[in-house]
């Protein structure tokens, strides 16, 4: 049986991870569950935690609907969570890192700040399988079809269990319960929604999260998760890029 570890970054109590982690549990997953104590979007991969005398508190809980699932409220952000699971914090390191249901599509390259891929690119970089799980919720959704997602995620992982070990995914779905399959995207060259500064002053700045005015680009997974598709698009957790690099084209006293 697949040993699973369940985070997200949207915290312990958040709906998406309960319906995740049961749609783990009956696939036959032999599932763990350690999330954020309070939410934590737009994290990444930080393993910055609120610490007592060096030590990271952690907090058994008791999920409705999810006896017998040990599961835990970490209070640190889900890249830490997935780094200390490798190391065997919640017991034997999961084979399998799930992270999400997201409350919000995490596409383009703006997912670099997200909490839920971040957790799922540490859970790669130790070895595990893992997937990012999203739901285009938009900015005011009236419904959530979190079950959708999770199955969707679910659905995938026949294949990336056939994948090297440390293969990462990162999967978004329509807020619909329908949807019209599964494809492979690329990331679009923004996300969906732009960050801006909404005010400044001497003491303080506020940031403002907001949709982007554009449309997305063609094929992207922006513009496929628009149009209906479960999207999936394998990430690298840490890659090199050639430089081609000669000592004689460095100045001895930059300036």
């Amino acid at each position: 049986m697949t040993r699973a570890l369940i985070t997200n970054d949207d915290g312990i109590d958040a709906p998406g991870l309960h319906v995740l982690a049961r749609a783990a549990r009956d696939a036959g997953l032999d599932v763990t569950i350690a999330a954020p104590v309070r939410q934590s979007s737009g994290s990444s991969a930080s393993i910055v935690a609120a610490e007592e005398d060096g030590r990271i508190a952690i907090e058994k809980r008791e999920l409705a609907g999810l006896d017998g699932i040990a599961a835990y409220a970490v209070r640190g952000g889900p890249g830490l969570i997935a780094l200390i699971a490798a190391h065997g914090a919640f017991g034997e390191p999961a084979e399998l890192v799930l992270s999400g249901v997201n409350h919000g599509a995490n596409v383009g390259r703006a997912i670099l700040h997200s909490g839920t891929v971040g957790a799922a690119l540490t859970g790669g970089l130790n070895g595990a399988w893992a997937v990012a799980v999203s739901l285009d919720v938009g900015m005011n959704p009236t419904q959530f079809h979190w079950e959708a997602a999770a199955a969707a995620a679910v659905g995938v992982l026949p294949f990336l269990l056939e994948r090297p070990r440390g293969t990462v995914v990162n999967l978004n779905a329509p807020n619909a319960a329908a949807n019209r399959g599964v494809v492979e995207a690329g990331l679009a060259p923004f996300g969906i929604v732009q960050t801006t500064l909404s005010e400044r002053d001497a003491g303080h700045i506020r940031l403002a999260v907001e949709d982007l005015p554009n449309t997305p680009e063609p094929g992207s997974d922006a513009a496929l998760l628009a149009d209906g598709w479960v999207t999936l698009t394998g990430l690298d957790p840490v890659s090199q890029l050639p430089l081609g690099f000669d000592a004689s084209m460095a100045s001895a006293h930059p300036s």
